[in-house]
C-alpha cells in the first residue's frame, strides 16, 4: 500500500475547508506574479530618464510608471493577504481536527501508555506538533506555492533585456541552490528528528522537575538532584552546539553565494562595456542590481520552507506513532461479575518487551478479602494493581472479577465494580464538591457530604471560605497531600464500588492526617474486596492475606503471624521496618 503523502494525510483532516487551501496557492502565486510587475515599470522609468538626459523635464511617463508600480505592489499585498485568510481558515480547522482525534484517542488508551510517553511528551504532542502543521499550512505552503511562481517569473525578467547580464545573474543562484540541497538533504532529516527528541525529552523532564519541586524544597536539594533532567538539558545543549557548527560553514558560503550577484553583475558590467557604455547596457546594469536582491530573498524562503517540510513531517510521524497506539478491546456484551472476587492466572508483563515486570502471577482474592502487596520498588505491586484495574492488559494469562474475563467486561461497568486510590491523588482546579461528584455525576449534595464526612474532612470543609464550593488552587487555597488523600477517599467512598485498590494511599500523610485517613480506609473498606498496596507494614498486620512480591513473582504469601513464623523474605522486612519505625520514635523523643 502506498504510503501517504505529509500533504494528503494533512488534508485528511481539513474537511470542507480542503479548497480553501488549493485557492490559497492560486491567490499566492498570483501575488508573486503580479509583485514582479513593479519591476517592469522600474525598468520603464530607467528607461525614459536615460533616454532624455539631462532634461528630465521631457520624461512626462514617469509619474504615470510610478503609480502603476504602487498600483501593482498594492494588489500583490491584497492577494497575498486574501491567501493566507484562506490558508489560515484551513490551517486551524486541520490544527483543531489533530487535537480533537489525538485527545479522543488518548482518552481511549490504556494508562500503562500514557505512562510511557509521559505526560510532558504528550503535551508537546498534542500542542506542539498540531501547531507544526498548522504554521506549515497557514505560512508555509502559500509561500512554497509563490516562492516557485517567482523564479519563473523573474527567469523571464532576467532573460528578457539582456540575456548575458541575465545568465551571470542565475550563476550564484546555481550555487546557492547547491550549497541549499546539501544542507536541506536527509542528513538534515535525521537532524531534525534528533532535535525535536532533544525537545521532548527536555519538556518532558521539565513537567517531571515541577512536580518534584515540593520535594526538593523540603529535602534541601538542588537541580543536581533531579539527574535526567539536567541530563536532558545538557544533551540539547551539546547537540545544539554540534549542529550549529556543523551548518557554520555552508551557511556561510550560502549567503555569500546569494548576496555576491552584485559581484558577478559589476564583473559582467567591466566585461561588456570595453568598447564603449551605452544607455541600453547601463539601463539594463540598473536594472538587474535593483532586481537580483530579489534572488536572495527567494532561496532563502525555499531554504526555510524545506526545514518547515521536515519539522511537520517529524510532528506527524509523532502524531502516528500516539494514533497508532491501540486502545484496550471493549467488550460489547453487558457481561456483569457475579461478585466481587479477583482471580489472576498466570499473567506477565514487560514494559519494554525485554525483562517481565510480572511473571507468571497467579492469585485468588476472594470476596470481601482484604489482601495486601508487599515488596521492594521494581517489584511489580502497582503493575499488578494496574492490570486488576485495566490500567493495561496482560501479555499472557488473564484477570477475572466475578469469574469473567475483565476483557469481556465493558469499560463502564467494569469501572463501576472497581474504585482506587492513588499515593499521590491528584485533584482538578474545581470546588471540593466537584472533585467529589466525579465518581458519581448524578450524586445530590447531602451524598457528597455524607461522603466527606465519612472520609474524615470535616475539619478540612470548617476551614475553607467557602465550604464545600471552595475551589481548589484558586485564590491561595491548596490542600496538603494528606489532606488531598482524604478528598480522593470521599470520592471512593461515593462511589462504592465493591472492589478497593489502595495504592500507598498514606504515603502523603503527616502523623496527624495519617491517623484520620486510616479511619476514612476503615470506613471505605467495609464489605468490600480490598487490595492494598503498602510500604508501612504497620497498616497491614489485619490483612486476610499478604502477598509478597520480588522481581515481579509471588515468592510468599500467608497471613502477617505465618510469614513471621516462616521467617522468609517477609521477615526480614518487618525487621528492617521495626528497627526504622523505633529508630524514628527514638529520635523525636530525643529532640
Amino acid at each position: 500500500m502506498k504510503k501517504q503523502s505529509n500533504l494528503s494525510r494533512l488534508m485528511g483532516y481539513a474537511g470542507g475547508h480542503k479548497i480553501l487551501t488549493y485557492l490559497s496557492w492560486v491567490l499566492s502565486v498570483m501575488s508573486a506574479l503580479l509583485a514582479l510587475v513593479p519591476f517592469w515599470y522600474i525598468w520603464r522609468i530607467i528607461h525614459d530618464i536615460l533616454e532624455v538626459y539631462p532634461d528630465f523635464s521631457q520624461a512626462g511617463n514617469v509619474t504615470g510608471y510610478g503609480w502603476s508600480a504602487v498600483l501593482f505592489s498594492v494588489i500583490s499585498i491584497v492577494v497575498y493577504i486574501a491567501a493566507l485568510m484562506c490558508s489560515h481558515l484551513s490551517a486551524f480547522r486541520v490544527a483543531s481536527n489533530i487535537r480533537k482525534e489525538l485527545m479522543r484517542h488518548i482518552t481511549a488508551l490504556p494508562l500503562g501508555v500514557t505512562e510511557k510517553y509521559g505526560s510532558g511528551k504528550l503535551r508537546r504532542i498534542v500542542n506542539s506538533s498540531a501547531a507544526a502543521t498548522e504554521t506549515y499550512l497557514a505560512h508555509r505552503l502559500p509561500d512554497k506555492a509563490g516562492a516557485i511562481a517567482t523564479p519563473i517569473g523573474l527567469l523571464f525578467l532576467l532573460l528578457a533585456f539582456d540575456r548575458r547580464l541575465g545568465l551571470l545573474s542565475l550563476v550564484p543562484v546555481v550555487l546557492g541552490f547547491l550549497i541549499m540541497m546539501k544542507m536541506t538533504g536527509k542528513d538534515m532529516e535525521k537532524r531534525m528528528e534528533q532535535y525535536q527528541n532533544a525537545l521532548a525529552d527536555m519538556s518532558n523532564e521539565a513537567v517531571e522537575y515541577v512536580r518534584g519541586v515540593p520535594v526538593v524544597k523540603t529535602f534541601g536539594q538542588t537541580i543536581f538532584s533531579f539527574k535526567r533532567f539536567k541530563n536532558a538539558i545538557d544533551n540539547y545543549e551539546t547537540w545544539v552546539i554540534a549542529y550549529t557548527k556543523g551548518l557554520r560553514l555552508p551557511m556561510m558560503f550560502y549567503t555569500t553565494a546569494i548576496n555576491g550577484v552584485f559581484a558577478f553583475l559589476i564583473a559582467g558590467g567591466i566585461l561588456f562595456t570595453r568598447g564603449g557604455v551605452t544607455n541600453e547596457l547601463l539601463l539594463n546594469l540598473i536594472f538587474y542590481i535593483v532586481i537580483t536582491p530579489v534572488i536572495g530573498t527567494t532561496l532563502t524562503k525555499i531554504m526555510f520552507m524545506s526545514e518547515d517540510a521536515m519539522i511537520v513531517g517529524d510532528a506527524i510521524n509523532r502524531i502516528d506513532e500516539v494514533l497508532n497506539e491501540k486502545p484496550l478491546s471493549e467488550s460489547r456484551v453487558n457481561n456483569i461479575p457475579k461478585d466481587n472476587g479477583v482471580t489472576l492466572e498466570h499473567i506477565s508483563y514487560s514494559y519494554d518487551g525485554e525483562k517481565n515486570a510480572l511473571n507468571d502471577v497467579s492469585l485468588s482474592i476472594k470476596p470481601g478479602q482484604t489482601v495486601a502487596l508487599v515488596g521492594a520498588s521494581g517489584s511489580g505491586k502497582t503493575t499488578l494493581a494496574n492490570i486488576i484495574t485495566r490500567f493495561f492488559d496482560p501479555q499472557k494469562g488473564r484477570v477475572l472479577i466475578g469469574n469473567i474475563d475483565i476483557r469481556d467486561i465493558p469499560k463502564e461497568t467494569l469501572m463501576n465494580n472497581v474504585s482506587f486510590v492513588f499515593q499521590n491523588s491528584r485533584l482538578i482546579k474545581s470546588s471540593i464538591s466537584e472533585n467529589v461528584r466525579m465518581a458519581k455525576p448524578n450524586a445530590t449534595r447531602e451524598e457528597i457530604a455524607h461522603a466527606l464526612e465519612a472520609a474524615q474532612c470535616l475539619d478540612i470543609i470548617e476551614k475553607l471560605p467557602n465550604g464545600i464550593d471552595t475551589v481548589v488552587g484558586a485564590k491561595g487555597v491548596y490542600l496538603s497531600g494528606g489532606e488531598q488523600q482524604r478528598i480522593a477517599i470521599a470520592r471512593a467512598i461515593l462511589k462504592n464500588a465493591p472492589i478497593l485498590i489502595l495504592d500507598e494511599a498514606t504515603a502523603f500523610a503527616d502523623p496527624d492526617n495519617e491517623v484520620r485517613v486510616q479511619q476514612a480506609l476503615s470506613e471505605l473498606s467495609k464489605g468490600k474486596t480490598v487490595i492494598m498496596i503498602a510500604h508501612r507494614l504497620s497498616s497491614i498486620t489485619d490483612a486476610d492475606r499478604i502477598y509478597v512480591l520480588q522481581d515481579g513473582e509471588i515468592v510468599e504469601s500467608g497471613t502477617h503471624s505465618e510469614l513471621i513464623e516462616r521467617n522468609g523474605i517477609f521477615t526480614k522486612m518487618w525487621k528492617n521496618y521495626s528497627e526504622a519505625a523505633e529508630w524514628k520514635i527514638t529520635k523525636e523523643v530525643n529532640s
